[in-house]
């Protein structure tokens, strides 16, 4: 009992070890996106960016949300990742952002 008792312990410390910090951005671009491509663009450069771990976009809401980890790159990083390929960036403020995501409302 008690050498699972210290492997549960051992393992619970393990996996908080490697807890990574996770976080999300929301950005703009200019020029704007109008189409597939512009989408495929910017999820193909953006990738290779260091700490990228999923792209999201929206042409409706003209937003590019990226999940990165926190402990490999910043906003401002991933911003001037967005210079790389033409594009700049603006990141959008939380309020902002929810609202961008939220479905419009029909008539």
């Amino acid at each position: 009992m008690k050498k699972i008792l210290a492997l549960a312990l051992l393992l619970l410390a393990t996996s908080a070890a490697v807890a990574k910090n996770i976080k999300t951005a929301v950005f703009t671009t200019a020029p704007q996106m109008h189409c597939q491509n512009c989408e495929n663009k910017i999820k193909g450069n953006l990738r290779f960016e260091k700490g990228v771990k999923k792209i999201e976009t929206s042409i409706e809401a003209q937003t590019v949300t990226v999940t990165y980890d926190a402990d490999k790159t910043t906003p401002e990083q991933l911003r001037k990742g967005f210079e790389k390929f033409g594009y700049q960036a603006t990141t959008v403020k939380t309020a902002e952002a929810k609202a961008a995501k939220a479905p419009a409302a029909k008539k």
